[in-house]
């Protein structure tokens, strides 16, 4: 039995790496669950969906005493803290799962012009492992540090994976479009997520600037095998949870819908979490809501020569915690997809 301890447990993508959890199949036990807010208080009286599933307490975390209660700690906290604390984890002989920005990076320097805090830890940068799987599915299986995809990157990176690693679009058009529900803030009330101004309301937000644009291009630059640079704007839509990002790209030579649809399947043809839509099909977040599915689909508009490819994810499913649950599933021999196999919430 596998225990793991999930540090901030009561937020958004916490609780949710806890439903996926209670009902793992694959030999996991949630030891130890942290929360400073709730600490002395009973895990399904504060999260009441898991009544029944879960006989834990929130605790204060003594990060010094993990080694002594679990095998395994799940970060579920802001990034900025995560360094602070993966470095005494790590000292313990503990692996974890980061799902904060603050190991996603390659490069120190670029964490910090892009979250405007030296790193603490950067020693650590270098052994950390990206954590999608689609990608990195081997390196994920033996690191001891895996840092989970952000929600945008993950949408965006597996919209554009098919075209940049068969060379089929200008790394210089690649323009990504996406809508997110507000849980991706977080649970800590603020005027943007307040329900008066999100209600009926659509609007963008960090254009130009937003901290998952280096990640997007990050990845997307070691999948073409050279640097790709995105125009990415992210916006915020009236529902909680759920993404669609769109990707614009031109086209090297014309190709219709059909036969990059076929691209798309014969390269995703064996992932277990991506679902490539028919011709004239385009993805729901509501398809997704729940589950750690990806649905994939796209068009070519013609009249401009470029491709336009949707991917639908649920931002705390295969953005945050269901990614999470394909990692430990993947560092622990499970089957990848134990857990994770359930179906969207629609309507």
């Amino acid at each position: 039995m596998t225990k793991i301890g999930i540090v901030g447990a009561s937020g958004y993508s916490g609780s949710e790496l806890l439903r996926f959890l209670v009902n793992h199949p694959g030999g996991f036990n949630v030891a130890l669950a942290t929360s400073e807010t709730y600490a002395g208080q009973h895990v399904d009286r504060v999260l009441p969906h898991l009544r029944g599933f879960i006989d834990l307490v929130f605790e204060p975390l003594d990060i010094l005493s993990l080694k002594e209660r679990v095998d395994i700690v799940v970060l579920a906290v802001p990034h900025k803290v995560a360094m602070t604390f993966a470095p005494h984890i790590i000292k313990q002989g503990l692996r974890v799962v980061d799902f904060s920005a603050d190991y996603r990076l390659y490069n120190a320097e670029t964490y910090q012009d892009w979250y405007d805090v030296a790193h603490s830890s950067a020693e650590l940068i270098q052994n950390a492992v990206y954590g999608l799987p689609e990608r990195y599915r081997e390196k994920i299986r033996d690191a001891q540090l895996v840092a989970n995809p952000g929600c945008y990157p993950t949408s965006a990176i597996l919209a554009s994976m098919p075209l940049l690693n068969n060379r089929l679009v200008e790394l210089d058009s690649i323009i990504v479009d996406s809508k997110s529900g507000i849980s991706g803030a977080g649970p800590k009330p603020k005027d943007t997520t307040h329900f008066p101004n999100r209600e009926s309301n659509l609007v963008a937000y960090n254009i130009g600037k937003h901290r998952h644009t280096p990640e997007i291009e990050q990845e997307m630059s070691a999948v073409a095998g050279e640097t790709v640079t995105v125009t990415f704007t992210p916006h915020l839509v009236p529902m909680t949870r759920g993404i669609l990002s769109t990707v614009y790209a031109r086209l090297k030579q014309p190709l219709d819908s059909e036969r990059l649809l076929e691209e798309y399947r014969t390269f995703y043809n064996d992932e277990p979490f991506i679902r490539v839509l028919d011709d004239d099909e385009y993805p729901q977040t509501k398809s997704v809501l729940g589950s750690n599915f990806c649905d994939i689909g796209l068009a070519v508009d013609k009249r401009t020569q470029r491709v336009v490819v949707m991917a639908a994810i649920d931002n705390l499913g295969k953005g945050a915690a269901g990614a999470a649950v394909q990692n430990l599933n993947l560092m622990f021999d499970c089957n990848e997809t134990d857990g994770l196999i359930t179906p969207g919430l629609m309507p």
